[in-house]
């Protein structure tokens, strides 16, 4: 059975882009903005989520902090997109709880890696 992935961004192409390279090994859901999100995640449980930091409506930081409040969702793995590079950022995110973050636009492989790193955390590559 696939690996579930939720895409939180509420850019299309970006959504698009992730769902397209990642639904071929795992079982990709995407949503455009966090507070559909958080609904979603009433009924499901994702093996990871891959969410932008900008969004309309609930932001990355409020949806991640919202994610490490609940039961269920407490430990699921985060890798955070953001177009933004500065450290105090990326800081803020791992602050948080996000395991991982990945600057825009990015290289595929580097996410597969971290997608990969943060399913299969056991196994080396």
């Amino acid at each position: 059975m696939k690996k579930k992935i939720l895409v939180v961004d509420d850019e299309l192409s970006i959504c698009l882009l992730l769902e397209n390279f990642l639904s071929e090994n795992y079982d990709v859901t995407t949503i455009r903005d966090g507070f559909e999100a958080s609904l979603w995640l009433e009924d499901n449980i994702p093996d990871l989520i891959i969410s932008d930091i900008q969004m309309p409506q609930m932001d990355g930081y409020e949806f991640l902090t919202k994610l490490r409040k609940r039961g269920f969702t407490k430990h699921t793995p985060v890798i955070m997109l953001s177009g933004k590079s500065e450290s105090k950022e990326r800081i803020k995110c791992y602050r948080l709880g996000a395991q991982d973050y990945l600057t825009k636009p990015f290289n595929p492989e580097e996410l597969d890696e971290l997608v990969k790193k943060n399913l299969y955390p056991t196994l080396s590559h």
